[in-house]
């Protein structure tokens, strides 16, 4: 152990390490996944290391060789109610290297072993205080004996003696990415971080004691990708072996450093010695520290804040650290105070933080803001229900819907007055909700047409699909989502995701983008083809929505590839964008929060 080895170097001395080792360093990916290119197991963010190179796992060849290596932001929120605790994080940092069908076990394991202990060129790490897992086997894969056996192997060569492998099942050792993909067994590598067995050998029982109660941290897991799953189920090994390296940065330095949370680590101290107040839970402090540090690295990664998918993830962490300060409150200096803290600490690894640290404050101030608003609405409406003695499903939601207040924010108020909630009863009525959103967004793309075969209708169809366009050029590409739209023979209305109000200079853009283009004299043409083509296209369209297997569309350009505007749709439009005349925009204004809405005309 190295208490004074710093998050920084431990990063560093990895990376170093693999590099000389023949692989190839790879920046880090964006916490956002690509979903709009239809990449197989989409998720809203990157959860582990792996995920950005599961197309050349399956066998694509990688354009920088096939050993590589990086450090990878990663985003989960799957253990959300366990932030507090002294190991989980929503963000946090995979190092990993990579085998693309190059090495397979053997060096993996002996590469993992050497980097973990040797004082040099790894961390110095006691060999003594390592236990070992290895997969058990069950009906989809054999017991993982090779592993065990590489293992036993290098204790022996290092003179650690005791038993310290230990065979555990497919939900401790066995590792793939969802339904489909790339999968295997593991073997994971924990670290005795108190030296409390003195480097002995324990039993089975022994060891799972000794990890429930986290005497025992794992600090590191060699994946080892065999196996190709198709809808749940295994198909047939892979024709080129990978393997999968991954060491939670968070962990590594929280057993480096010789303390026994990941909150006491150079990663966390500055951001938690902020917290002053005697009277704050260390449990509180600590989610604040998570969520403000998750919330900053997803706001660099273009996130805004929502009520729908990734944007309300973002929302979602920011309102539950407001919520977990004294006095639910977190106004423009504090937060930029720890937004220059967290970004201090990122500065050299994630220089990129620095230069949009003026954005990310802004969205966090613009964020607090609302929620201070709603919060105070919704913590009376609160008050006023919770005199009933418990909180019914439909209360909960109607919470959430009308002010704002996330399920996560409505269990905290409640458990500080010891009342119940009607969770089932809450996600009943939140997926009524989302039923009725997915029935509206079949028809977003349809135009919101009031009659399809009016001239004039067919006209203002055409022009949503400029001002859709056009809107991400003046706002940016994560902003002026469809979120819906109207069109009737007098005019177009038209719902986006915008968090503020457009300026009048941003309105003229737009208009002036649009009169272009009408100038332009640009074609609307139409194309149809597979699902799988179409969304390689880059055409919008909304994400997660059951469209059929031959996809409509529409775009407005001499070619598919080179055209403005491109979507999924059905049409009708007119044929040339000089049929439309002079687009203007009467009216912006709020639609809902985090939604703006556009009415305009043709003139």
């Amino acid at each position: 152990m190295n208490p004074q080895m710093t998050s920084s170097e431990i990063r560093s001395k990895f990376l170093a390490f693999f590099e000389k080792r023949g692989h190839v360093i790879l920046p880090s990916a964006s916490l956002v996944t690509p979903d709009e290119k239809g990449v197989t197991n989409a998720t809203l963010f990157n959860t582990a290391g792996m995920q950005p190179l599961v197309p050349y796992l399956l066998g694509k060849p990688h354009p920088q060789g096939t050993r590589l290596v990086d450090s990878q932001k990663c985003l989960r929120t799957v253990d959300i109610d366990d932030i507090g605790d002294k190991t989980h994080a929503t963000f946090f940092e995979m190092l990993g290297n990579w085998s693309l069908g190059d090495y397979f076990k053997k060096e993996a394991i002996a590469w993992s072993f050497e980097f973990l202990t040797d004082k040099k060129e790894g961390l110095g790490l006691n060999p003594s205080q390592l236990y070992i897992t290895v997969f058990e086997g069950d009906a989809n894969a054999p017991k993982d004996d090779e592993a065990a056996d590489i293992w036993r192997e290098i204790f022996k060569k290092n003179s650690i003696d005791g038993n310290r492998i230990f065979y555990m099942p497919a939900s401790m050792n066995w590792w793939e990415a969802g339904e489909n993909g790339p999968c295997g067994p593991d073997t994971e590598m924990y670290y005795d971080i108190s030296n409390k067995f003195g480097g002995k050998g324990l039993t089975h029982d022994e060891f799972v004691q000794a990890d429930s109660v986290r005497d025992v941290v794992e600090v590191w897991n060699d994946v080892f990708m065999q196996y190709e799953k198709k809808d749940g189920k295994i198909i047939g090994t892979l024709p080129k072996p990978s393997v999968d390296t991954g060491a939670g940065l968070e962990r590594l330095t929280m057993t480096l450093q010789g303390v026994d949370n990941i909150y006491d680590t150079d990663l966390f101290k500055p951001v938690m010695s902020l917290m002053k107040n005697p009277d704050q839970t260390i449990r509180n402090k600590r989610i604040i520290a998570d969520h403000l540090r998750a919330s900053t690295f997803l706001i660099s990664d273009g996130v805004v804040p929502s009520n729908t998918d990734r944007g309300y993830i973002l929302r979602r962490l920011i309102r539950r650290a407001i919520i977990s300060t004294t006095d639910k409150l977190l106004d423009e200096k504090r937060i930029s105070i720890f937004v220059d803290t967290i970004t201090g600490v990122y500065a050299e690894a994630y220089p990129e933080l620095t230069t949009k640290k003026d954005h990310i404050k802004k969205v966090f101030v613009d964020e607090a803001s609302k929620f201070a608003t709603a919060l105070a609405h919704g913590i009376k409406e609160f008050e006023r229900l919770a005199k009933a003695g418990s909180i019914s499903g439909a209360d909960a939601f109607m919470l959430f819907s009308s002010f704002g207040l996330p399920i996560d924010v409505t269990k905290e108020l409640a458990q500080e007055k010891n009342l119940t909630i009607d969770i089932a009863g809450y996600e009943a009525e939140f997926k009524k909700h989302q039923d009725l959103s997915r029935s509206g967004a079949e028809q977003k793309f349809k135009g919101g047409l009031a009659d399809a075969n009016d001239p004039q209708v067919i006209k203002y169809h055409t022009a949503t699909h400029l001002l859709h366009q056009a809107l991400h050029d003046v706002l940016g590409e994560s902003e002026g989502g469809q979120k819906g739209s109207n069109i009737t023979p007098e005019r177009l209305r038209f719902d986006f995701s915008y968090g503020q109000k457009m300026t009048d200079e941003q309105k003229k853009r737009v208009e002036d983008i649009i009169n272009e283009k009408i100038k332009a004299a640009l074609p609307v043409q139409n194309v149809v083809m597979p699902k799988a083509e179409a969304e390689k296209t880059g055409a919008r369209h909304f994400f997660g929505e059951k469209y059929g297997e031959d996809i409509s569309i529409y775009f407005i350009g001499d070619s598919l590839e080179s055209a403005y505007s491109k979507e999924f749709c059905g049409g009708p439009h007119v044929k040339n964008t000089s049929e439309l005349g002079t687009f203007k925009i009467q009216k912006e204004e709020a639609s809902s929060q985090g939604v703006r809405r556009i009415k305009a005309v043709l003139v």
